[in-house]
């Protein structure tokens, strides 16, 4: 019989995976209305693009998943401003550079890229790379370099819309506001669970299976986006 303790993490990984079968119309919260607004938008529109940035990131639960596992074990507020502040930057960043130079990058190998990141943090939160290397990368730079694909990730979403040039920047910068806004909100919620968690003997049980679980969604993600670059 399942305990208890468990329960909470199996109903989560439930629901991501359930998410992760309905990923090409729920990901990254681009629904039919966002859709038509992005392909017919002019002009400068700070309001919409702050509310499309701020439900993109909420809706964005590869962003959401990796976020959750730097922050799992950071204990200090000035260590998880840190953190979020390098996540930032990297993708705010890419984000910006992506579409305003237009670079050309595959969706789909950047989105296997961001599934890895969160293998990554899920793998390092249950410390096997001190395990099989006998050293920790340098999470800090982990943090930043996967915060520009993340970026770019973002960047990949605008671009196929093919945004009008007017009032492209101010836009731009409406919608990574709104993006940290629903970040924000997000690692609230997480923030308010993992420290709850933290109270409790049963924490340890709880942060395997969480960063097991982690992994095994970061798996999918990569499955699921390898294939379809492979297929188109």
């Amino acid at each position: 019989m399942t305990s208890s303790i468990y329960r909470l993490p199996l109903v989560a990984i439930a629901l991501c995976i359930m998410g992760l079968v309905s990923f090409e119309s729920l990901a990254h919260g681009v629904d039919e209305n966002t859709r038509n607004f992005l392909q017919n938008n002019s002009g400068v529109q700070f309001i919409a693009f702050m509310y499309i940035g701020a439900k993109h990131m909420v809706t964005g639960y590869d962003h959401l998943f990796f976020l959750a596992g730097v922050i799992f074990f950071l204990y200090k507020s000035r260590d998880i401003l840190l953190y979020v502040s390098m996540f930032t930057l990297g993708h705010s960043l890419t984000l910006l550079l992506g579409v305003l130079w237009d670079l050309q990058v595959n969706a789909y190998l950047i989105d296997a890229i961001i599934g890895l990141s969160v293998v990554y943090k899920g793998f390092d939160n249950l410390g096997g790379f001190k395990r099989t290397l006998g050293y920790t990368p340098n999470p800090k730079a982990a943090v930043l370099i996967f915060g520009l694909f993340h970026g770019f990730g973002l960047a990949t979403k605008l671009q196929e819309f093919q945004l009008p040039q007017d009032g492209l920047f101010t836009n731009l910068i409406a919608f990574n506001l709104g993006v940290e806004l629903g970040q924000f909100v997000a690692l609230t919620f997480i923030l308010l669970i993992i420290s709850f968690w933290r109270k409790h003997h049963s924490f340890q049980q709880f942060s395997t299976a969480t960063n097991t679980l982690l992994m095994s969604a970061g798996f999918m993600l990569m499955g699921f986006q390898l294939t379809g670059y492979f297929i188109n």
